[in-house]
């Protein structure tokens, strides 16, 4: 009576000696090679398996490092910009802070803030940051919970950064709020991948977070 490969493979499982008392056999055994033509013994089958195997765990972790290594690069970036949040004396110097460092630690290109919260001050209501916003996107940013990344909102924000040398292509707009959101911070590049829609997203809130908390010492 001849065998089924499911009850070879069965017995196989229910011994798992066998090929310990019958050691000759991984050598007899021939199988075809998983890398081309010709045929190599089911010991050398196994090994070229485990090597695959190590192959992949090795790329695996190669890029889980990689990711850790850019991952400490960003974090010692927002690290600086806390820092300069901190040593900021006035709004103005809060917000050259925070526009110069994601220019230029984060090398964004084109970087604004919109604020419809009234300032402690009267002498900062004449800056940019504080100039008008429509109503609709206003009402869009409240309902942003996490920062938009992507290549048009649908809400016409180029204005804010005034003049640029070429159409701009992708944007990250973060809400930033306090018991409501009260303003915008926006970033824009002539890049089109820049921003886009499926990029991690925790380090913009974080950001967001703390010029969130840092601007609402100069609002009312």
């Amino acid at each position: 009576m001849q065998l089924t490969e499911d009850q070879i493979s069965e017995f196989l499982r229910a011994d798992p000696t066998f090929f310990e008392r019958n050691a000759h056999l991984l050598t007899e055994i021939y199988l075809p090679s998983p890398h081309g033509s010709g045929t190599v013994s089911l010991a050398e089958r196994q090994q070229l398996a485990q090597r695959d195997k190590i192959r992949v765990l090795e790329a695996k972790l190669s890029e889980l490092i990689q990711f850790g290594e850019e991952n400490d690069v960003i974090s010692e970036k927002v690290h600086r910009l806390s820092l300069g949040i901190l040593s900021a004396r006035n709004f103005e110097a809060l917000t050259e802070t925070v526009v110069d460092n994601l220019r230029e630690d984060f090398q964004v290109p084109h970087v604004a803030l919109r604020l419809w919260a009234k300032p402690q001050s009267e002498e900062d209501s004449p800056r940019d940051e504080f100039s008008s916003v429509d109503e609709e996107l206003r009402s869009w940013a409240q309902g942003l919970v996490t920062p938009y990344c992507g290549h048009r909102a649908g809400l016409d924000v180029d204005s804010w950064f005034g003049e640029t040398s070429a159409p701009l292509k992708s944007y990250a707009l973060v809400a930033l709020r306090g018991e409501s959101v009260f303003g915008l911070l926006a970033m824009a590049s002539e890049d089109e991948r820049r921003f886009y829609p499926e990029m991690g997203t925790m380090y913009l809130k974080r950001i967001g977070e703390l010029v969130s908390v840092a601007l609402l010492r100069y609002l009312l």
